[in-house]
């Protein structure tokens, strides 16, 4: 069963949002799909979070399983930067950023998450947790220098 929790802003003045998915790739799918309906409700880009999202919720499903027990996705926003939160049950199990062979089918989750996230890394729960973690700097849309802003535009 997937618990949802998300925070009333006028409680925290913090944007966040956190959810229970079972580990398992209905969970990694729920995570993505949760996330991105989340960042658009927070009027936020859905890339490149949701692919951060999505690599950081397999690898709990997988490398991070414990049969019976759940991940958790958490997401907030401070000032600029979007933080995503994976923690799972395998404390012992830290990731390692390393580059898979060429034939390898699988092995390039950390790879994306380093190339499309501004910052990352792991931090220790209460045991067993470990939590890792991702930030993304958000910028404002560029206003459309190509439009005039008469009537019409």
């Amino acid at each position: 069963m997937n618990q949802q929790i998300a925070e009333d802003q006028l409680h925290t003045g913090i944007p966040n949002f956190t959810v229970l998915l079972s580990s398992t790739q209905r969970g990694v799918r729920l995570a993505r799909l949760l996330a991105a309906d989340q960042l658009r409700s927070w009027g936020l880009p859905t890339d490149p979070a949701t692919h951060i999202v999505a690599e950081l919720a397999a690898n709990a499903a997988t490398h991070g399983r414990v049969p019976g027990r759940s991940f958790r996705l958490t997401l907030y926003v401070v000032g600029g930067t979007l933080r995503i939160e994976v923690t799972d049950t395998r404390g012992d199990r830290r990731p390692v950023l390393r580059e898979p062979g060429a034939g390898a089918e699988s092995g390039r989750g950390l790879l994306l998450v380093d190339a499309l996230a501004d910052r990352w890394g792991t931090s220790e729960g209460r045991f067993p947790r470990k939590t890792v973690w991702a930030e993304i700097g958000l910028t404002s849309p560029e206003p459309d220098s190509t439009r005039s802003g008469a009537v019409g535009d």
